[in-house]
């Protein structure tokens, strides 16, 4: 059999599959070197990367490990805009050339499995914690060791990122809506695509389109937000027949392994966002084990 080209374009950027690394907060939650690993393992493999508004990396250290791959930022609509502006541009600057804004995560979702498992941020260090991290000691020293993340994409926040909890809290906005996401997309200009990302259905993706978003990111944020959120594998055809073939589509959610990845592309997706698979490969080995993902 001949060798498949794979490559293809995701969001403006030229990547060697039709996946991409996909945008997951506080990753130095995972790992010390947490998003610069993600830059390098996503770089070995040719593949794009998605960074999060609540990166733990600056903007400048991803970009120097991945500078051809890594430049589409993900954020939310937060209340001050100025602050908001400030992260637009400072993405521009550093040669950020696409983004994609969340809009399914306006408030914190009632995750049941946080609540069952004690996780907190910052962390309550219950017994049942305490004991899983003597089981995994490799990773515990990792952690103990490192010094306290911050969340570097927030202006003038050189402070641990534990003490900007409540900030970020208090900066989500549930009111949000689509004279929000219109804004939005004008401030980025023509710098590059703009997604819109938590797309549920037809008419959503419609609208997005009508309002200036380029591409439509079909996502319920990991089944995290709300427990009967709508399966994105099954409003993928809805989605795809509302906006046509000429749209890139994106789908996340429950990707696992390259099936998965097959199956979306099968569904009609043109691309795939790739996030817990990689985050298990960082926590457990850095660069190494996050470069092998799917």
């Amino acid at each position: 059999h001949g060798e498949m080209d794979l490559r293809t374009n995701i969001l403006g950027i030229d990547t060697q599959m039709p996946y991409f690394i996909t945008s997951c907060a506080g990753q130095r939650m995972f790992h010390a070197d947490g998003e610069i690993a993600t830059a390098r393992a996503a770089k070995k493999h040719g593949l794009g990367m998605a960074l999060s508004q609540l990166t733990t990396s600056t903007f400048e250290e991803v970009r120097k490990e991945h500078p051809e791959g890594a430049k589409c930022l993900q954020l939310y609509v937060w209340r001050d805009r100025v602050l908001l502006k400030e992260v637009l541009d400072r993405a521009k600057e550093v040669g950020f050339t696409s983004l994609a804004l969340t809009a399914d995560f306006s408030w914190v979702g009632n995750r049941e499995r946080e609540t069952r498992t004690g996780f907190t941020v910052p962390p309550s260090y219950s017994v049942r914690q305490c004991i899983d991290a003597i089981k995994s000691p490799a990773w515990t020293y990792d952690y103990m060791s490192r010094v306290p993340y911050g969340y570097k994409a927030v202006p003038d926040a050189d402070f641990p990122a534990e003490s900007l909890v409540d900030f970020i809290a208090a900066q989500m906005k549930p009111e949000f809506d689509w004279k929000d996401a219109e804004w939005l997309c004008a401030e980025w200009g023509d710098i590059g695509p703009v997604a819109l990302k938590g797309v549920a259905r037809g008419s959503d993706a419609v609208r997005a389109l009508e309002t200036g978003f380029h591409s439509i990111w079909v996502s319920n944020h990991g089944g995290r937000q709300l427990e009967d959120s709508v399966a994105t594998f099954d409003v993928l055809p809805e989605v795809r027949a509302a906006v046509g073939t000429d749209v890139q589509v994106i789908l996340d959610g429950g990707v696992r392994r390259g099936l998965d990845i097959v199956k979306a592309l099968a569904r009609g997706a043109d691309a795939v966002a790739v996030g817990r698979a990689y985050l298990y490969g960082l926590a457990a080995g850095g660069t190494a084990g996050g470069g092998k993902g799917p």
